[in-house]
């Protein structure tokens, strides 16, 4: 049995059923979500939620044109609050949430994932088409808030495309990631009823999906699907965390808030430090700073 640090480098497989009708992606973020998580420095459940909800962004990521990029935001009535996930076309990505030390007795012997995200709730699906429109807005309320089972709602209820997701996370003794991946499946216009019914039986019949990717990555996963029905490999990638922050697109956000509370911020707090939710790099503004944003700040535009 392979070892946690024998575990390949973090990927997307991307393929097609031979007929056309079924398009199956599988991942393993096992590093990125082990990365993400100790920054967050999320706890037991939260790991398990964010780990899933990383996996299932780079999933919706991997079919993206280039330039594109594609936000997940599930917001709950749970003591976690609120996770985003942001992935881009070249497999970027990153995540947090709102409360990452928040937690949830097991429930049923499984981790409570809907404890701490709240079973009452919304899901928004934000894409930027990289053309520079507005980006594309769609939203559907939670249904199991199990992750996996919220994106197939969504894919299949605003996007309409018939969706099944699958989407896993274990932690090791010490409490981080172990293994986190999942799949993607979904029905083209092409794909009649049996080949649908069988695959929605590979699925219901699939061991759990950790160890799979323990066995053999998401090759192993993929393999598990499709079985003896042909399909054809079209694509593997890598997946990655990067964050993407810098001090100059916080500068932009500053000046946002106007000339009257940047100067505030400089003259009582004699300066500001701005922590990114995503890698938790800090920014620091002294006084100087933030008067030369305010200046800017109420400067016309254009000018």
């Amino acid at each position: 049995m392979k070892k946690e640090t024998d575990i390949m480098t973090d990927t997307i497989v991307r393929a097609m059923s031979a007929s056309g009708g079924l398009r199956v992606l599988t991942c393993s973020v096992s590093g990125l979500a082990r990365e993400i998580c100790s920054l967050q420095r999320a706890s037991a459940t939260v790991s398990v939620a964010l780990g899933r909800g990383l996996a299932g962004g780079a999933l919706l990521g991997a079919q993206l044109k280039p330039g594109q990029r594609v936000a997940l935001k599930f917001e709950g009535n749970g003591p976690m609050g609120k996770m985003i996930i942001e992935a881009d076309a070249d497999g970027a990505v990153r995540g947090c949430v709102g409360d990452p030390g928040a937690e949830a007795e097991p429930l049923n012997g499984r981790w409570n994932v809907p404890g701490v995200l709240g079973h009452a709730g919304f899901l928004t699906v934000s894409k930027d088409l990289g053309m520079g429109g507005e980006p594309y807005h769609g939203m559907v309320q939670l249904r199991s808030s199990e992750i996996g089972d919220d994106l197939a709602y969504y894919l299949t209820d605003s996007e309409q495309v018939p969706s099944a997701v699958g989407l896993s996370a274990s932690l090791n003794e010490e409490g981080g990631v172990a293994l986190c991946g999942g799949f993607l499946v979904q029905a083209l216009p092409k794909a009649d009823s049996a080949e649908i019914d069988e695959m929605m039986r590979r699925i219901a019949e699939l061991p759990p999906l950790c160890t799979l990717l323990q066995e053999g990555g998401p090759e192993a996963i993929m393999n598990r699907l499709f079985g003896g029905m042909a399909y054809n490999l079209l694509e593997t990638r890598e997946v990655f965390f990067r964050c993407g922050c810098s001090k100059a697109k916080v500068e932009r956000a500053l000046l946002t808030l106007g000339p009257d509370e940047l100067r505030d911020m400089g003259e009582k707090e004699q300066g500001a430090d701005i922590t990114c939710e995503f890698c938790r790099q800090r920014y620091h503004f002294d006084e100087a700073e933030l008067a030369a944003l305010a200046a800017r700040s109420r400067t016309p535009a254009g000018v």
